[in-house]
């Protein structure tokens, strides 16, 4: 069957066995010839994440009959599902895109594809929402959202686990705070200056700041440095 969704589609089956006991999912998994390469995926995924195994057949003579595998949970999803509205769509809220990480090379972001694609993770990578690293036309060096679905935050979180950045954006610089000094009067220390004028013509190299306090009366010139 042609599916036009494929992460849709991964999206619909991980639910669907989201909601399976244990013994079903034990039961497709030992018919797991008779499922798709996305259920099969979603099949290990949900069984490693439940911690359920399959344990090896016992002989032909000692095993009891298995039962059938329902019909309804070998039909793929997508059938007769493809004409559904958005509004009607039950899994809206799951396939709501969240920002998984974020590159700033295309080696750092073959590396988070490799991660995910080994899980069976659908992924959307930049603004175009690119499912291959290759098909990314923004510029890596100012970020690249990856993003998933929101039912896949669990597993990517897994699988990304490990996941070591080669290049990390450049730490921006600390602005300095700077700290305001205040003038003092150099004869009594007291800050209640007042400035008068600045008079940069009876100076040879720098201007002239003249300064009253207030306080004692003092008057001074200097070139405006102030020290700590």
């Amino acid at each position: 069957m042609d599916v036009r969704d494929p992460a849709g589609e991964f999206l619909r089956i991980t639910e669907r066995y989201h909601g399976m006991s244990d013994e079903e999912l034990l039961n497709l998994a030992r018919e797991s010839s008779q499922l798709t390469d996305s259920a099969h995926e979603a099949l290990a995924s949900e069984m490693r994440c439940r911690g359920v195994k399959l344990e090896p057949e016992v002989p032909e003579t000692d095993r009891p009959e298995p039962e059938p595998i329902p019909a309804h949970l070998l039909q793929s999803p997508s059938e007769g599902a493809q004409d559904d509205s958005e509004e009607d769509d039950p899994y809206a809220e799951e396939r709501e895109l969240v920002e998984l990480c974020e590159v700033w090379s295309r080696r750092d972001a073959y590396q988070v594809q490799w991660l995910l694609d080994r899980a069976g993770i659908p992924f959307f990578m930049g603004p175009e929402k690119a499912t291959d690293v290759d098909k990314v036309t923004s510029n890596f060096a100012k970020g690249i959202s990856v993003q998933i679905m929101r039912v896949g935050t669990c597993w990517a979180a897994q699988a990304i686990e490990h996941y070591e950045p080669d290049d990390e954006p450049p730490t921006p610089p600390e602005e300095k705070e700077w700290k305001e000094i205040p003038v003092r009067c150099p004869k009594c220390q007291s800050s209640d200056v007042v400035f008068i004028d600045l008079r940069g013509d009876q100076c040879e190299t720098r201007p002239c700041f003249r300064w009253t306090c207030d306080t004692c009366g003092h008057r001074w010139q200097d070139d405006g440095t102030v020290k700590e």
